[in-house]
């Protein structure tokens, strides 16, 4: 895997790993938020650790999607 192809999983899931944690946590508020019934955690905590999960399930998502990309021309840098 070359560096552009971590440029293009990772660049498009941190942004989108932002904007999910902003619209999930502009609804829920993290305080309400308890983990086995009786853990509670700190908003900061909760937010960082959100946009972490965001962020690799996205992460994920985009590297599924160039695994399954024809191969040809993958990783290679267009003409200009």
């Amino acid at each position: 895997m070359s560096r552009y192809s971590l440029m293009w999983i990772l660049w498009p899931s941190f942004l989108f790993a932002g904007a999910g944690s902003a619209t999930v946590f502009a609804l829920i508020d993290p305080l309400d938020i308890a983990v086995f019934g009786s853990m509670h955690f700190s908003r900061e905590v909760v937010y960082t650790a959100g946009f972490f999960l965001f962020w690799i399930m996205t992460a994920l998502s985009s590297a599924l999607t160039l695994y399954m990309a024809p191969s040809e021309g993958v990783d290679q840098l267009p003409d200009r």
